[in-house]
């Protein structure tokens, strides 16, 4: 038997699975991509306004770390998919690192693999098939994402070089969790470590693209894509630099796998004391979740400083209405109300969301391991169990957007030497935390009535990401916006109500989630 036998029935198998996950996606994505060409098509009166308006952009390092730099000023496709070949190939990639995990390290540790394995499986079957389901789905994404934004009469050539630039960052970064899926032992672990990977990607790009030196940016996998330059000269050879890392990742990925037990990880794990102190179950949380919630404090607060860094720089390049239009369709109607820095602070709120969900689900994750009924076999009530991981989901997001503020505030006010401008960055960011809340509730009330249905939520989550990347772009109804509890958070100056209101939805989504999973069984 080959080391790679069986893998085409893993292939249909995973792609079975995904059958919901991979469509929703890769529409998704198409949709923010088409979106954004047709949305920019009548915003400039003449090519000089393009021009006026992409120059204003190159000018602003803040702009320039966020989105990237235009290679091209007199191309209305370039300015059209700015956003969508940064933040966009940002969701590419997080989405290639989830098939991966998911269909490797996710099945070793729930038992799924070792079953698989019995079978005629070769060894390196499982992460094959990862790899070319995550693989495939990449490459579909960047041919019909090509063929939509070409529909949306923009130039066929360049449509196919930002399809292309879709699927370099895609596949680098699914080879990417390839190699951490074998370093943890953990699927949680294994998407962090990926996620780690992307957010020093994202930095490495931010600070060579707007600070330099020039060849710092060529050291991260997303300043590949923006190289292909889609509309700005169709640089395809530079999708050989990434197929080139993604080969190399995947060679060593597949050597690490053939070298380790199967369910354990190259990485060894530190054990711990032989008599520990929990301190009832928030210490028990808090010892397991301690090591992420510490990692995403730290992106939180690099993300802040670079955030206070470059908005100095802002205010400059709203000088002509065409760069502010621009903005707008870019960051949204708030980015222009409160020194334009609102904006990214809604990014922080959606991210400190996903902190607080993936920190919920972490009741699903003991339920189905085992551990809960040990547990519950003390005098451990289920809605005091929960309660522990519960306070770390919910403080925990709360805490990120304090590093964040804190770091941001503390930026800003060192560059314009006002004491009060840190309370009023700190309490811009702070503003977030209820709607990061009303996302994590609903985690706890889905698995609270329906656990199989957790991976439900983030299908909200991204619709409602999504939600928000349109929104601005096709005028949608109102009344579809509130769906989203981000559209509710209060711009400056700062009224209580709606923080309270969606408090006050938290906290019933909690409730109520609470109340089920003490009625259901155990599973």
């Amino acid at each position: 038997m080959t080391p790679v036998a069986g893998t085409w029935r893993l292939v249909r198998l995973a792609l079975r699975r995904d059958r919901v996950l991979l469509p929703v996606w890769i529409t998704g994505l198409v949709v923010l991509a088409v979106t954004s060409a047709a949305a920019t098509e009548g915003l400039f009166a003449d090519p000089e306004s393009l021009v006026r308006a992409a120059e204003a952009m190159n000018a602003s390092p803040a702009m320039v770390a966020v989105y990237g730099r235009i290679h091209d000023t007199a191309s209305l496709g370039a300015v059209a998919l700015l956003k969508a070949l940064s933040s966009g190939a940002a969701m590419v990639a997080v989405f290639a690192i989830t098939l991966v995990v998911r269909h490797s390290r996710a099945d070793e540790e729930s038992g799924r693999g070792e079953l698989v394995g019995s079978t005629v499986v070769g060894r390196l079957a499982p992460l094959t098939a990862a790899l070319a389901v995550a693989g495939g789905a990449v490459v579909v994404l960047g041919l019909v994402t090509a063929l939509g934004v070409a529909a949306a009469g923009l130039p066929v050539a360049g449509s196919f070089a930002f399809g292309l630039a879709w699927v370099c960052m895609g596949t680098a970064f699914a080879a990417t969790a390839a190699v951490t899926a074998q370093l943890a032992r953990g699927a949680r672990a294994a998407t962090g470590l990926a996620l780690a990977a992307l957010g020093v990607a994202y930095l490495v790009r931010a600070v060579g693209d707007a600070v330099g030196p020039a060849w710092l940016s060529w050291l991260s996998p997303l300043h590949w894509g923006h190289q292909v330059r889609p509309f700005a000269g169709d640089r395809w050879w530079v999708a050989l630099v990434a197929l080139g890392c993604a080969a190399a990742l995947t060679a060593v990925a597949f050597r690490l796998a053939a070298r380790r037990d199967l369910g354990a990880g190259v990485l060894a794990e530190r054990h711990g004391p032989a008599h520990a102190h929990f301190h009832g179950p928030l210490g028990l949380a808090w010892r397991l979740q301690r090591g992420a919630l510490a990692a995403w404090a730290v992106g939180f607060t690099l993300y802040g400083l670079l955030v206070g860094g470059v908005a100095s720089s802002l205010g400059d390049m709203l000088d002509t209405p065409a760069a502010r239009e621009v903005f707008t369709r870019l960051g949204g109607e708030k980015g222009l109300s409160d020194a334009v820095l609102t904006a990214m602070f809604g990014f922080l709120g959606v991210l400190a969301a996903a902190y607080g969900m993936q920190a919920a689900k972490h009741l699903d994750t003991e339920e189905t391991s085992g551990r809960l009924h040990a547990l519950l076999a003390a005098p451990l009530g289920r809605t005091r169990w929960a309660a522990g991981h519960l306070a770390v989901a919910f403080g925990g997001a709360a805490a990120l957007l304090l590093c964040a503020g804190t770091a941001t505030g503390a930026v800003r006010a060192a560059q314009t030497g006002e004491a009060s401008v840190f309370g009023d960055v700190l309490t811009g960011v702070l503003v977030q935390i209820p709607a990061a809340w009303v996302l994590t509730g609903l985690v706890v009330l889905v698995h609270g009535l329906a656990p199989r249905a957790t991976a439900v939520t983030w299908a909200v989550f991204a619709a409602l990401l999504l939600l928000g990347e349109l929104g601005p772009l096709l005028d949608l109804d109102h009344r579809l916006l509130n769906l989203s509890p981000f559209t509710h958070v209060p711009e400056p100056p700062v009224t209580a109500t709606p923080l309270l209101w969606l408090t006050t939805v938290a906290a019933l989504l909690t409730a109520a989630g609470l109340a089920a999973l003490r009625r259901r069984d155990i599973r």
